[in-house]
């Protein structure tokens, strides 16, 4: 499907805003929670040329300080000064992205939690998208964080309409999307929304 629909001429701006950073769901060596929040902290450790770096996270129950490994036994001149600096200064932006890095969670075999970490900014009023002579409408959708959020969650949101009446939209070929309405996404998409084609003339 192009990202463009021809012909369209109203669009809608969707924005998944960020409400704050993923829970970090890893087990904690002192009690039973698994619940971690970073500490806003990076720290950076030096052995002659070699380098440790690890995201600083405390546990939602007991308080407890863990480390997630960021850089191993890396080579200082490996890496770029700018960000160096970065961890050193314990830069919020860094602490973020480190936070919100699904690599890096994969890596380090630990789960984040997206609960309550974003939600849908529109900037269009009220459409109605079950009149079928509706004008066509083309949705760009944007992310402010890389939360995955199932496609279906955002129409329902974005549109007000129950899960059913969306998927039949979809089935009917009412909403076009480029990928299917159970797949989550975490980057920027569009979609279109078309008129309803017309019934089929009754037979004499």
């Amino acid at each position: 499907m192009p990202a463009h629909g021809p012909g369209i001429d109203r669009k809608a701006l969707w924005v998944v805003s960020e409400l704050g950073l993923p829970t970090i769901v890893k087990a904690c060596v002192s009690c039973r929670s698994t619940r971690h929040r970073p500490t806003g902290k990076i720290r950076v450790n030096a052995n002659h040329k070699l380098l440790d770096v690890w995201l600083l996270i405390c546990c939602d129950l007991c308080g407890r300080t863990s480390k997630i490994p960021v850089h191993e036994r890396i080579n200082v001149r490996a890496l770029d000064n700018e960000r160096l600096l970065r961890f050193e200064n314990n830069d919020p932006a860094m602490v973020r992205r480190l936070t919100m890095d699904p690599a890096l969670a994969h890596k380090a075999a630990y789960q984040l939690d997206w609960t309550g970490t974003w939600q849908l900014d529109t900037d269009m009023p009220f459409y109605d998208l079950q009149r079928e002579d509706a004008a066509p409408l083309e949705v760009i959708v944007r992310f402010e964080l890389p939360a995955p959020v199932r496609v279906e969650n955002l129409l329902t949101a974005g549109f007000g309409l129950s899960r059913p009446a969306v998927r039949a939209m979809v089935g009917s070929g009412r909403i076009r999307l480029p990928l299917p309405i159970d797949a989550k996404a975490r980057e920027d998409f569009t979609f279109l929304v078309v008129t309803a084609a017309p019934p089929p003339p009754a037979r004499a």
